[in-house]
């Protein structure tokens, strides 16, 4: 008897144990996973070395306030009454600052002799734009004070309120996704097994491993909002094939009269190797995730990764002792197969495959250039989707006063002549349209005595001086990296580069396109070869190795090159992380189905082997196919934050295009390459063809 038999034999002898242990830890793990902290702000996941996360220390030792990050409009005002609300929003819990027109001119003498491009940044039309500085901490509760304090007078835009609505709606949006997935992964399994009962059971186990995954989170300190909201949506979709591999098998065994122990100690052991191997290329593919510098990428690859072994080790242990204690069940609720024979699909393919695997390779190559031209965006502007009210109020707001974002430029204190130098080069910048600083609100002449304690610290913190810029331009984009490289060149003309800090949403954004661009080429070759070295293992097979990763690596060029050819920006983060999830998640179906294949090429030509391939593998590649895009289509169109929402519709399309690569080109590609394939693989013996 092998080690896994007498381990599958353990298992099922001590079910009982089995499924205390499960419960436990499971019960447990949902208690601590209200525990688990979620961070919203992107900007804490730069690597330590990048300029913004220096910047951003830099402020927290020295300023006591948040940069600004709130924009409030408030339409049909006066002067008087605007320096009211401003002094009303200055009381306001958790705000710690707010600046407007007052700040830079004097508003007591006629605006017609001030500069009209700066009494318009702020005041325009009759309305006011404010710009405030909101406290962090108990974000939701301080956004939602300042919505009710505004009413239908005005609307909000900004960092703060783009993170507050991501905060808010994350929590609230991810049981309504489950809501969702749950009855449509159902009945997709209702019609792939054989039993009533068999899905629930599916569900039992994969909620086990959810629960589990979810609350051992709490080890790490704290998770992303991307990976809070699409972990576990995502690890039941991509795990829930290795219970139906699982039973799929036992049912087999069982149909040979197998005593039911037996035929599910077996089944335990046969179906191992295929789901270790489906199990171990998903676990690299998210793994592979931590080397991004961007550290979104290793958090939700650590959790991901963590998330597929647990559902490995809950189908390998908990899924059998749960069939088996309830085997009677499961007998009486038996029904015969819902869906329909592949037969006539298979000919059909196997006719076709040829020209179509040529096709859709030529297609490949427009498909990889076009993913890789994509229009993208970087930072926190892609939370907000085109319906959300975030994204509303912040046009209303640009339709007035156009396009704006604040930086905050620290320069070393001390020389007043250089900081108001500085300020008056900063102000001749094409984009910038006002600066707030020491300097020019008070004066070089006035001595630093005559302020009040709380002006002073606004601007001073005895190291550093502070000074905030205005700038027109969107938070990214070509004219807004161009606004941060001209301030970074003229701050570089007066102080050396590591004497002063540079930070605001468009500089964030500009370092996040740096990190992000850079990661790139590193995590796709990475993944490439570790996916490629398990199926090299597994097929031992050079050949098959690349046409596997050829086919699903080319259904991810396809997928991600949609937003190219149909002119709409793609959320960076979302095509990076789904560039190795698509690839990790579905390149399963490719190893089921090639595994099949050489099986079958054994006693059959090329094509009887393709063609029954198809038919036997059809059913078992669609089901988690059609799990994984219900379980990105509903992320797609429950989430209302862009990212997230974006990224499930994106990974929804790519599981249908995995599983069309697989089904329909995959098998021309193995008839095409098949001379190569006996010729790179070790210990073949192929039915020669017949020829003529």
């Amino acid at each position: 008897m092998s080690n896994l038999e007498k381990i599958a034999d353990t298992i099922l002898r001590q079910k009982n144990v089995v499924l205390i242990v499960f419960l436990l830890v499971a019960l447990v793990c949902a208690a601590l996973m209200s525990l688990v902290n979620i961070n919203y702000k992107l900007s804490d996941y730069l690597p330590e070395d990048n300029p913004s996360t220096t910047a951003l220390q830099v402020i927290d030792e020295n300023f006591d306030e948040e940069i600004p990050n709130l924009s409030i409009f408030i339409e049909d005002i006066s002067i008087p009454e605007a320096l009211q609300i401003k002094e009303q929003i200055k009381e306001m819990n958790g705000v710690e600052s707010v600046l407007w027109l007052d700040d830079v001119i004097d508003v007591y003498k006629p605006l017609e002799i001030e500069d009209s491009a700066t009494v318009e940044a702020w005041y325009k039309d009759g309305g006011a734009l404010f710009s405030v500085s909101v406290n962090k901490d108990h974000l939701v509760e301080h956004i939602d004070s300042l919505t009710e304090f505004v009413g239908e007078r005005g609307v909000m835009a900004g960092e703060a309120f783009n993170q507050a609505m991501a905060q808010s709606s994350t929590m609230e949006e991810i049981p309504k996704i489950i809501l969702f997935v749950v009855p449509l992964v159902l009945i997709i399994l209702l019609f792939s097994t054989s039993s009533w009962f068999e899905p629930v059971l599916f569900l039992i186990t994969i909620g086990a491993a959810i629960l589990i995954n979810e609350g051992t989170n709490i080890f790490l300190g704290e998770v992303s909002f991307v990976t809070r909201s699409t972990s576990s949506i995502l690890q039941l979709a991509v795990s829930m094939d290795y219970a139906v591999f699982l039973l799929h098998s036992f049912a087999r065994l069982r149909k040979k009269n197998v005593n039911i122990q037996q035929a599910m100690s077996k089944a335990m052991v046969q179906s191992f190797s295929s789901i270790s191997a489906s199990a171990m290329t998903t676990i690299l593919s998210f793994l592979v995730l931590a080397l991004m510098r961007f550290k979104i990428g290793p958090d939700m690859g650590m959790v991901l990764a963590k998330g597929v072994l647990t559902s490995f080790i809950s189908v390998m242990v908990l899924l059998p002792v749960l069939v088996i204690s309830t085997s009677g069940l499961m007998d009486r609720t038996h029904h015969r197969p819902l869906l329909p024979s592949f037969e006539k699909f298979s000919r059909v393919v196997v006719r076709l495959c040829i020209p179509l695997s040529i096709i859709v390779m030529i297609i490949m190559v427009p498909g990889y250039l076009g993913q890789k031209n994509n229009q993208f965006i970087y930072g926190s502007s892609g939370m907000n989707s085109a319906d959300s009210q975030a994204k509303i109020d912040m046009d209303k707001i640009n339709s007035v006063f156009g396009e704006s974002v604040q930086m905050v430029l620290l320069v070393p204190e001390g020389d007043i002549v250089k900081e108001t130098q500085l300020g008056s080069a900063l102000e001749q910048l094409e984009n910038v349209t006002s600066v707030v600083s020491y300097s020019h609100m008070v004066g070089a002449q006035i001595p630093e005595d005559f302020l009040a304690a709380d002006q002073l610290a606004h601007f001073r913190s005895g190291q550093y001086s502070r000074l905030i810029l205005y700038v027109n331009t969107s938070d990214e984009g070509e004219d807004a990296f161009r606004a941060v490289e001209a301030v970074r060149e003229t701050a570089k003309n007066y102080y050396w580069e590591e004497d002063y800090h540079l930070v605001g949403q468009s500089v964030v954004n500009y370092d996040l396109k740096d990190t992000i661009v850079k990661d790139n080429q590193v995590v796709s070759i990475a993944v490439i070869l570790a996916i490629g070295l398990v199926l090299l293992l597994t097929f031992r097979s050079p050949s098959i190795a690349i046409v596997l990763l050829l086919a699903i690596k080319g259904a991810t060029w396809l997928n991600l090159s949609i937003p190219y050819f149909a002119g709409y920006p793609l959320n960076y983060l979302g095509y990076q992380i789904i560039s190795s999830v698509q690839l990790g998640a579905t390149v399963d179906y490719g190893i089921l189905f090639a595994q099949q294949y050489t099986w079958n090429r054994k006693i059959m030509d090329k094509r009887s082997a393709a063609g029954r391939t198809i038919s036997d593998t059809a059913a078992s590649i669609l089901t988690p196919a059609s799990i994984l895009t219900i379980a990105g289509l509903m992320l797609g169109l429950v989430s209302s934050n862009g990212i997230i929402s974006q990224m499930g519709a994106i990974l929804g399309r790519g599981a249908m295009l995995s599983a069309g690569m697989v089904l329909l080109v995959l098998p021309g590609m193995l008839i095409l390459f098949d001379k190569i394939i006996q010729k790179t693989t070790v210990k073949t013996a192929h039915k020669e063809e017949i020829e003529g």
